[in-house]
């Protein structure tokens, strides 16, 4: 009885196996590099599924008009995007539908991303404002405090303040 040498055999199918395993390590890493730096992932609405993260805005108040500027962080889809308004801690009774072009409690159509005819897209850099009319409470008025919360869906992704001069 011949015996013969397995050593080729198992080789081969110890190369496989590792090759099999460090393909999987690679597309791993890869799909955890795309979601950490922004980038798609599986499907067509990955980013969609994915809680946001944080984004940088600043607040600026002049009479009776609101500017937010995306400062920093991912753009953001208005569609999916909801801004809660307050003065003085309390809610104002008509929040903006962004993006909007007429809505109750607002004067005229918002600029910027805020309203309908851009592009959807709330990018860095870009200021969105909108007026607050007279039939909207509570009012602007000097000394009082604002606060914008934005919202992507149902996660909160900044929350600014500043004071009405």
């Amino acid at each position: 009885m011949r015996t013969r040498a397995s050593a080729p055999v198992i080789g081969v199918v110890v190369l496989l196996l590792v090759g099999i395993v460090l393909g999987g390590v690679v597309a791993a890493g890869a799909e955890a590099v795309a979601t950490a730096t922004g980038g798609v992932a599986t499907g067509s609405d990955a980013r969609d599924t994915a809680r946001p993260g944080p984004v940088a805005v600043s607040l600026y108040v002049d009479g009776d008009t609101v500017a937010l500027t995306h400062e920093a962080g991912a753009p953001l889809r208005l569609a999916r995007v909801r801004l809660v308004v307050e003065i003085n801690g309390e809610p104002l009774a008509h929040q903006p539908p962004v993006p909007f072009f007429a809505a109750s409690g607002f004067g005229g159509g918002p600029t910027g991303p805020f309203n309908v005819a851009s592009d959807g897209v709330w990018a860095v850099g870009e200021t969105g404002s909108f007026r607050i009319a007279g039939t909207n409470d509570p009012q602007l008025e000097p000394g009082r405090t604002v606060s914008v919360t934005v919202y992507v869906g149902e996660n909160r992704v900044s929350r600014v303040r500043g004071t009405v001069d």
